[in-house]
């Protein structure tokens, strides 16, 4: 019966695009089935009396059309639309809505910028990973909201009325990429902020999170060009220079730049430029999730967990069948040789979460098959939605996992670009380690081992007579200890009384 379908869609009429999200509740969490996105770009028909175009409003309704077959079999009460920044601001807007709830068979609600901000940093809170005390910046089409809380709790919310569309019409066309024209927008982005900036500093944030599509483009940018995934003020002043060297929008080409997005990436870049300068960001990251989640999970009314990614991993273990206290057992020691080994190898917070994840689900690929196991636990979560791990922390744990047994691949470890491929090495050979002395898969069988890192040189210490008593496990760390030492990372055994 349609009523107790477990499917939930939300849409927004966004000023540069119009998007659907179709998921599936499974089990307290939910599973994406469908993300339909078309450019619209609403905001470039609106005049300056905000009388929205005809072939503006026509474009929006034949993307309407392509999203009214999906909804069809879904509840009519677990649908949402909203409509944000133009449709807030056109004066014939009600036109529009009226057209457009006939095409949907929905109602249509146009939010307020406060209310845009909620639901983003609703859908901010229950998709992404990190400290609890966030700042979340969202670069829209006709908007831009800012907001700092503290875990499910948004603290501050503000919309201002700047967007990478809007913005692109005021600065930029002439479809110049000239210096002029991004200081101007620059200047122009910072007077908006500038009001609020106190107000946000002096609630303080632990971590970043940007969950527009400008961030998305930069992201894009950084796994291309090879560089690690937290965006800074250095890097988007060197991008801004590249833009300006290629001097037309027509003309702008920078590795990992898609078409679909160069045409608003120089005007949001410029409103991002202002907002790190003016709040002092030193770096951002990619958030899970946004205004689309935000409504979803209100549907749902379910609960924001403080630790999204802990959750992301019990619903792997459980979906996967693994077993818990073997993952376990691997984490702890694991988690003792970070201890061991941290004032020498710097492995901060960041990289011993990432390492628990990886022990966690290191058994992830025997759900396939045990041959080409580790080749299969990458496969998936390199495939799979993680909620809370960023694009570039996915793609350090799939390589982890693709590495814990058989020969080293360092080349790959240098690909991933979520920690430095040192870091990604040390990570990856303790999680070796603990692998080999956990295979027993018994508490009672865990040796008293130490290690101890000197340089890239790791040292194993055991109890004395421990390796001739257990042949099996000395002969799996004689052989990695080859496997390391072949990939330039030497690892010696010692026995101690």
């Amino acid at each position: 019966m349609l009523g107790s379908s477990p499917l939930y869609a939300a849409i927004d009429l966004g000023s540069n695009s119009f998007h659907m999200l179709v998921v599936r509740e499974v089990a307290g969490s939910i599973q994406t089935l469908a993300r339909i996105k078309r450019k619209v770009r609403l905001a470039a028909g609106l005049d300056k009396h905000n009388h929205l175009s005809e072939e503006a409003m026509q474009r929006g309704w034949q993307c309407l059309r392509l999203f009214s077959e999906r909804l069809q079999d879904i509840p009519r009460e677990q649908i949402r639309v909203v409509a944000t920044a133009t449709l807030r601001l056109a004066s014939n807007a009600q036109e529009f809505l009226q057209t457009a709830e006939t095409i949907l068979g929905c109602s249509i609600q146009v939010i307020s910028g406060e209310e845009e901000a909620r639901l983003i940093y609703h859908g901010v809170a229950h998709t992404t990973g990190g400290p609890d005390q966030r700042l979340v910046v969202d670069i829209g089409g006709g908007s831009t909201e800012l907001v700092v809380g503290t875990g499910a709790q948004a603290a501050q919310l503000y919309s201002l009325s700047m967007g990478c569309v809007t913005w692109l019409e005021r600065f930029f066309s002439d479809r110049s990429l000239e210096r002029d024209n991004f200081e101007a927008a620059e200047l122009a982005a910072s007077e908006m902020v500038r009001p609020i900036a106190q107000q946000l500093k002096q609630h303080g944030w632990q971590i970043c999170v940007g969950a527009s599509g400008t961030v998305q483009a930069l992201q894009e940018i950084m796994v291309a060009q090879g560089m690690d995934e937290r965006i800074t003020l250095p890097k988007l002043r060197q991008l801004k220079q590249r833009a300006i060297q290629c001097g037309k929008l027509e003309e702008l080409e920078i590795e990992g730049l898609t078409l679909e997005r160069a045409l608003v990436f120089p005007s949001g870049l410029s409103i991002l430029l202002a907002i790190f300068q003016e709040l002092g960001i030193e770096s951002m990251t990619l958030a899970g999730g946004a205004l689309r989640e935000g409504l979803v999970y209100g549907m749902l009314h379910l609960p924001i967990e403080q630790d999204i990614r802990s959750r992301t991993l019990r619903n792997l273990q459980r979906r996967y069948l693994l077993d818990t206290d073997q993952a376990e057992r691997v984490n702890q020691l694991a988690a003792n040789f970070c201890l061991q080994t941290t004032d020498e190898w710097q492995l901060d917070a960041r990289c011993r979460e990432l390492l628990r994840a990886a022990c966690l689900i290191h058994e992830i690929g025997l759900s396939v098959d045990f041959k080409q196991a580790p080749q299969h636990a990458a496969y998936l979560i390199r495939h799979l939605d993680l909620p809370g791990f960023t694009p570039a922390q996915k793609k350090l744990l799939a390589t982890l996992l693709q590495n814990q047994s058989n020969t080293l691949d360092l080349p790959l470890l240098s690909q991933q670009n979520a920690v430095p491929p040192r870091m990604a090495q040390r990570l990856c050979r303790i999680l070796r380690l603990a692998i080999i002395f956990a295979s027993r898969r018994r508490d009672d069988t865990l040796p008293a081992v130490r290690l101890r890192a000197s340089d890239e040189e790791l040292h194993v210490i055991l109890p004395q007579g421990w390796l001739a008593s257990h042949p099996l496990r000395a002969e799996e760390l004689e052989q990695e200890s080859r496997w390391q030492n072949f990939a330039h990372c030497p690892l010696f055994l010692e026995e101690r009384h």
